[in-house]
């Protein structure tokens, strides 16, 4: 929203509200109010929103993480020559009022949020509550910003990843031959990159950053919060561009020749394996998605990553990230009642501890409460598949992805976790992203010493993804048989005598009612 027309002059003093998760090194606001009236003219104002922080209890490394960059980005501003206006308030229009009040601007600029309730908040709040001219400019931390592939697409019509990954490497000519073929003549590798992880493996450790004299005080204050998940002991991420580059780099380097082929894998033995823990980077601003993506290109043009590996980071950063925030928007604001399975059962309270005797959701849980962090398949094929065979609320699901994780924000939980994960909504995912034990077996390391079988259907050993998988399909199992992407699994069912089946059924309702009740 602009109010310029009230304001014509030119030299007029301007404060640029930088959110705390917008610490772009090329601020558009930055860029434009310099660009007006010079850097002199300029005024940068960050707050730190207790009521943002306390919405609900957040891993305590994700606000480690968020409070420590927003500062150091502010005593890199200083360093630069801005006028810094760094502000703890009780919530964001207070320390928008307080700024206003001390530096009285003629006008305000900021960049869109990416969350819903933000950029309606700065849309049509700040304005008229500050009485001050506002203008919010387009959001540059995301490509689909540039580029809308799909621009008169109704909400309704469902547009799959790869349809979207494509139109995105055209456009911004990635891996692509002169003719506009995509090189390796393939627009996917992923059937190559479903490779367990070999004992011999041994994945590099990840990149430690060691918390300076911001960070460890930082540290304090959120250790002394009095709600949150986790603990700040063993921070050691990035909290500057300056590092997160360096973090890129190590694992362009280290981890990218092998992310590929072990993209799915699963292992107690390192919790990165070859992944590149790059997102709480991109989610802050610290890092730019092209250059990810231009980085990983030129890696594989000058021989130091395969095919496989650089198309499979591409399509997770031009692909996957981009796709779900252009779902986010477009399907506001159904995502957050979306529960096309009826699920209700409550998420079981062991959850928010990982004490549980399945060995995989042990492990990830603990993993995700411990560091705030797990890659993408231990989300989506253990904690999500979990969920959405037990039949767990999807707002519940959400809400614990909201607090376990360094990268979480709304846009990127909700149609991750409601419609890839949980395929609550029709319009993310074309099929439910289901699977039994023998998956995690084949994929992890997690089955070994497990007290549940990963063989056996029913009984008291049996597997509780075994049990839940086959419940999950005889329930529902003339829906699944129209998704011709689910044929070949519901068709398994036609060996299941109708003994077998009722005591699937039994079992079943008497491990849900024990586990989600505990």
């Amino acid at each position: 929203m602009a109010y310029e027309h009230l304001h014509d002059q030119a030299m007029a003093p301007i404060s640029v509200w930088v959110l705390g998760d917008q610490l772009l090194r090329a601020h558009p606001a930055l860029i434009s109010a310099e660009a007006a009236v010079g850097r002199d003219g300029v005024r940068v104002l960050l707050i730190e929103s207790a009521a943002r922080l306390h919405q609900q209890p957040y891993q305590r490394k994700k606000l480690v993480l968020l409070l420590s960059a927003m500062r150091h980005y502010a005593a890199t501003l200083t360093a630069m020559g801005y006028q810094v206006d760094y502000r703890q308030a009780p919530d964001f229009l207070s320390g928008l009022r307080a700024h206003c009040a001390a530096h009285r601007p003629a006008r305000l600029l900021t960049m869109a949020a990416a969350e819903e309730a933000t950029r309606r908040f700065q849309q049509d709040t700040v304005g008229p509550a500050l009485g001050v001219p506002v203008e919010v400019l387009p959001n540059t931390q995301f490509l689909v910003g540039q580029f809308d592939p799909f621009p008169q697409a109704p909400p309704e019509r469902v547009i799959i990843m790869a349809t979207f990954y494509k139109a995105m490497r055209r456009h911004f000519n990635v891996l692509l031959e002169s003719d506009g073929a995509p090189v390796g003549g393939r627009w996917s590798y992923d059937a190559e990159n479903r490779k367990p992880l070999p004992r011999s493996a041994q994945p590099p450790p990840p990149p430690r950053f060691a918390p300076d004299s911001i960070t460890r005080a930082v540290m304090d204050e959120v250790a002394a919060m009095p709600n949150g998940v986790g603990s700040v002991e063993g921070f050691e991420l990035a909290v500057t561009a300056e590092d997160a580059e360096l973090a890129l780099e190590r694992f362009i380097s280290e981890r990218l020749p092998d992310f590929g082929a072990y993209e799915d894998a699963m292992s107690r033995r390192s919790a990165l394996l070859y992944h590149s823990g790059l997102s709480p980077y991109l989610n802050l601003g610290l890092l730019d998605p092209l250059r990810l993506v231009r980085t990983a290109e030129a890696a594989y043009a000058a021989g130091q990553a395969p095919l496989n590996s650089v198309e499979g980071f591409v399509r997770q950063v031009l692909g996957w990230r981009e796709y779900i925030y252009w779902q986010y928007w477009r399907r506001l604001p159904i995502l957050r009642q979306a529960n096309r399975w009826n699920a209700t059962r409550p998420l079981p309270a062991w959850f928010w501890t990982g004490a549980t005797d399945m060995a995989c959701l042990r492990h990830v849980l603990q993993g995700a409460l411990s560091t705030g962090y797990t890659h993408h398949i231990e989300r989506l094929m253990v904690l999500c598949n979990f969920c959405l065979l037990a039949g767990i609320a999807p707002q519940e699901v959400n809400t614990w992805f909201m607090a376990a994780y360094v990268d979480a924000y709304e846009w990127v939980m909700l149609p991750n976790v409601i419609g890839m994960g949980l395929n609550a909504d029709d319009g993310v995912a074309t099929k439910p992203y289901i699977a039994s034990a023998n998956y995690i077996n084949t994929m992890s390391d997690y089955c070994s010493g497990c007290r549940f079988h990963p063989k056996q259907r029913t009984g008291p050993n049996a597997c509780p993804f075994n049990l839940l998988y086959w419940n999950f399909l005889i329930e529902h199992e003339a829906e699944l048989r129209a998704n011709p992407r689910l044929g070949p699994a519901v068709l398994g069912l036609g060996r299941l005598s109708a003994e077998e089946r009722s005591t699937i059924r039994r079992e079943a309702a008497t491990l849900l009612e024990r586990v989600c009740g505990e």
